[in-house]
């Protein structure tokens, strides 16, 4: 037998066996933290531990998430400071405008969220949650000749949105 060959057989036996020196390690799959694990939980539907998560983050997006996860906890009181502070830094953050248009409005704060989603707007018309929350607050000021446009461009925007059915009814019922 050559030394090759069993050069050749000792290194697929060592490979077979799982010995170090058979090949290059594998890096042990790295576990998300910080901002990725707070918006992975966010997207899974687990906002406590989103807003654990995301509480300490001080990038835009991260705080977006943060205001998000607030939201769907409905701490309608603690939405806006994180939500503004993206929105400083990103103006058009559309997580941030969402989340601060839903506080609003469920605060009660209607002509604060139509400034907010105004504001959100006049960056970008592209931000689809700033229009339907917008909408919400023009809905309960007893506005609906704004509400419906805003309604009907939120729906161009995200057709597919899960609000998207109840907004089709609203405006057939207006209709």
């Amino acid at each position: 037998m050559s030394a090759r060959t069993l050069h050749s057989g000792l290194c697929l036996s060592l490979l077979l066996a799982g010995c170090a020196s058979a090949g290059p390690r594998l890096a042990p799959m790295q576990t998300p933290t910080g901002a990725t694990a707070g918006i992975n939980a966010y997207k899974a539907g687990n906002y406590a531990q989103a807003e654990q998560a995301l509480a300490d983050q001080l990038d835009p997006e991260a705080k977006a998430y943060l205001a998000a996860a607030r939201a769907k906890q409905k701490k309608w009181d603690e939405v806006e400071a994180p939500a503004l502070s993206a929105l400083s830094e990103v103006p058009s953050q559309p997580t941030a405008a969402a989340a601060l248009g839903e506080a609003l409005v469920n605060l009660g704060r209607n002509d604060d969220a139509v400034a907010r989603m105004s504001a959100v707007l006049a960056v970008d018309k592209a931000v689809a949650y700033a229009y339907y929350w917008r909408g919400q607050a023009y809905y309960k000021k007893k506005q609906p000749d704004r509400m419906v446009g805003d309604f009907e461009a939120f729906l161009k925007l995200n057709p597919q949105a899960p609000e998207a059915e109840s907004v089709k009814q609203l405006l057939s019922a207006l209709r």
